[in-house]
């Protein structure tokens, strides 16, 4: 018998990314049900705009993406799911975690396009 199991290896650089990834989408609904005046527009923009990131992502960034794009796609995909997240930490008063998600996101970023590249 032939083992058909594919393995794939996964780095320390892919468990950041993907705690990421999740740290943004809470951070959109945080966002949504904060920054908007509660019951309609808060609601909807706290279950909106984490959905939409999550389609996003999904259609064009994760490892099984509807579409496939080049890397330079992905990338934008990417900035703007995380830079949506860092711009919603700006607008809720808390610069500081606006900008440590950035840089971290940004250097996993940079380490992760390079892996692509190559």
């Amino acid at each position: 018998m032939t083992d058909t199991s594919a393995t794939t290896s996964t780095s320390p650089n892919d468990i950041v990314r993907f705690l990421l990834e999740l740290f943004a989408f809470i951070s959109l609904g945080i966002w949504g049900f904060t920054a908007w005046p509660l019951p309609w527009p808060g609601m909807l923009m706290g279950i909106l705009a984490p959905a939409f990131a999550i389609v996003l992502w999904a259609l064009f960034r994760s490892p099984k993406a509807v579409f496939r794009l080049d890397p330079f796609g992905k990338a934008i995909v990417e900035i703007s799911v995380f830079g949506a997240a860092a711009l919603a930490w700006w607008d809720l008063g808390l610069p500081l975690v606006a900008v440590i998600f950035a840089l971290v996101a940004t250097v996993s970023g940079v380490i992760s396009g390079r892996a692509e590249l190559h």
